[in-house]
């Protein structure tokens, strides 16, 4: 069996896609920045390497049947916004076409985003549920980072119809545990378990557990058809029912919310984002991309991956409970 190669395999998603390879027995190679899982799994290889680097990249490549390609700055603000675009899609690019390079290549995972599916302000006409048709245009995306993986999954695709063997994957918000940042998904659940705001958004979102999210990439690599996109998401669920579910879990009585006027949250995520860039330097609660993102998203669907991958996902209480532990 040839090596694995996991880009991004220390953070939240790789993290425990790296577990799930190992525990498949698979040779597991991680090249990544940060430091290594922990506890890294037996038999799995750590390489501290930049995918901007096209030498460690081809290093990294030796030996290598199939890719998973998730380094990425998964975060919706960033006190450099030009970092999106030079590790997201730059990054990728070099990936892409060292792999292009690689003998024995048999196939290239890239994980994407649901964020690219999303368009802001929404059409007016919104389907109930996104599918992998969902394309609203570079211009009407809602920040930075997605724009940035937007790019790169167009680059992605774009390098499948010249015959590389690459499948997209979208996961929707990943939550669960092992999560050292945290991400985005799990800093709302955060947010929340400590009480969270009074004033939220009336909005729909996509939650599903990482752990999922691994194993529907697996599935991708073994199933998923050469140039196409699958949406690895879990469940719908409004705002509201979601803190109301976190205030339950905690033992509390389910905290009285208020929703938010779409126009004044915007408003002040701007104000908030400008004292991060000129102030504080510190991440906004809520970014601009963040509430974008809340309003112009809604339900996805994740049927065709169930349908062609055998993709499943477990209950959401389960993974909010673990998650909040």
């Amino acid at each position: 069996m040839g090596i694995t190669l996991v880009t991004g395999g220390s953070g939240f998603i790789g993290g425990h896609l790296v577990a799930a390879l190992a525990a498949r027995g698979e040779r597991v190679r991680i090249l990544d920045r940060q430091d290594p899982p922990d506890p890294l799994p037996p038999g799995v290889e750590f390489r501290r390497g930049s995918i901007l680097d096209e030498a460690a990249v081809a290093r990294a490549l030796d030996g290598v049947e199939r890719v998973y390609h998730l380094a990425a700055v998964a975060l919706l603000w960033d006190r450099d916004p030009a970092v999106f675009d030079r590790v997201n899609r730059q990054g990728t690019r070099v990936l892409l076409d060292a792999a292009a390079r690689a003998p024995g290549l048999r196939r290239f995972i890239h994980c994407s985003t649901e964020a690219v599916m999303i368009g802001h302000p929404p059409p007016r006409r919104l389907p109930p549920r996104l599918n992998e048709d969902a394309d609203p245009g570079l211009e009407a995306l809602a920040g930075p980072y997605c724009r940035s993986k937007y790019r790169a999954e167009q680059d992605a695709l774009a390098a499948a119809a010249r015959g590389l063997p690459v499948v997209v994957v979208n996961p929707t918000a990943p939550i669960g545990p092992g999560d050292r940042l945290p991400t985005p998904p799990n800093a709302m659940l955060r947010l929340f378990r400590g009480g969270g705001p009074r004033l939220i958004l009336d909005c729909v979102l996509n939650l599903v557990d990482v752990r999922d999210v691994a194993q529907g990439m697996i599935l991708a690599a073994e199933r998923g058809r050469i140039g196409e996109r699958y949406i690895l998401g879990g469940t719908d669920i409004a705002l509201g029912d979601l803190a109301r579910r976190i205030d339950r879990l905690c033992g509390r009585e389910p905290v009285r919310r208020r929703p938010v006027p779409p126009a004044l949250a915007l408003a002040a995520a701007r104000v908030e984002e400008w004292l991060s860039d000129h102030v504080t330097r510190r991440p906004p609660t809520a970014s601009v991309t963040g509430v974008r993102l809340a309003l112009g998203g809604g339900g996805f669907d994740s049927g065709k991956a169930m349908r062609e991958l055998g993709y499943t996902v477990r209950p959401l209480e389960a993974s909010l409970r673990e998650a909040l532990e």
